[in-house]
């Protein structure tokens, strides 16, 4: 198979080294309008060569790893592909994107969305275990040829993703809560405390706790924008259950109800039991 990877940075690079060590892929071409991007991938060997838009459209495989609203763009782009023609779309939302296939392409598409990432971006910030034991959640999956199903879980499974199914609105709210938020809120944190007159003294101490939380602040606005528009009521209604638990907290505080407080934090404490 001849897989195209549509955009060239940290998911796109990382998947093309993934797949590069399946039987299945012959040839893994790429895609990209950063100049710079294209050179990289090519000096770190990421794809085997750099092609013109009309050659991604005469793969076997197509997948989309660029921001969300681009995504809806290309598919546009890809009609007229062959009916045994399977895209993948590597998107962070799914119901717009879902929405926006053009109708004549919808066997193609398998709408994806891998559970993994960092906060850096980039062709340089791509590595081969990026998608190794993470969880790839397949929305619509029924709507799709099956040619096109059996082809993006055998590639999924073969790179060592887990694979779960859902519908694309039921996925855009969960993520709304796990993904969404936790940048929003990362970005909120990291311009409150650069908003403080003293903020340069505030960060000399910075150590693993500010860190840690504000790590995501550094991941990409153009993608995170995108993200948050096509799912904005979601992320609405996360933030709403967030603010009424810090307000809560917050009153916990003024009034000085330190036993409340301890309740509520050993009420958080749990969640990483659920999560182990």
């Amino acid at each position: 198979m001849t897989t195209a990877i549509i955009g060239l940075g940290l998911m796109g690079g990382s998947f093309a080294m993934a797949i590069k060590k399946l039987p299945m892929i012959k040839t893994i071409i790429g895609y990209d309008h950063n100049q710079e991007h294209q050179k990289q991938a090519i000096e770190l060997g990421l794809v085997d060569k750099i092609v013109d838009f009309d050659e991604v459209k005469r793969a076997d495989v197509i997948v989309l790893a660029i921001p969300v609203d681009g995504i809806i763009a290309c598919l546009k782009d890809l009609e007229g592909v062959t009916k045994d023609t399977t895209i993948i779309d590597l998107g962070s939302t799914k119901e717009k994107i879902v929405t926006s296939i053009p109708k004549n392409l919808r066997l193609n598409v398998v709408a994806a969305h891998p559970m993994t990432g960092t906060e850096k971006f980039g062709p340089t910030a791509a590595f081969d275990e990026l998608y190794h034991d993470k969880v790839v959640v397949l929305c619509d999956l029924e709507n799709s040829g099956e040619y096109q199903q059996e082809t993006a879980v055998r590639i999924f499974s073969q790179i060592h993703m887990k694979l779960v199914y859902m519908k694309a609105r039921e996925h855009d709210l969960h993520v709304a809560f796990i993904s969404h938020m936790p940048h929003l809120i990362s970005y909120s944190l990291a311009n409150a405390v650069l908003k403080h007159e003293e903020h340069e003294n505030i960060l000399n101490l910075a150590a693993g706790g500010f860190r840690s939380m504000s790590r995501l602040a550094k991941s990409s606005p153009n993608m995170w924008g995108d993200i948050f528009r096509q799912n904005k009521n979601h992320l609405l209604d996360s933030l709403s259950y967030f603010e009424d638990e810090l307000e809560k907290m917050k009153k916990m505080i003024q009034n000085e109800e330190w036993d409340k407080l301890d309740t509520k934090m050993q009420e958080a404490n749990s969640l990483h039991n659920i999560l182990k």
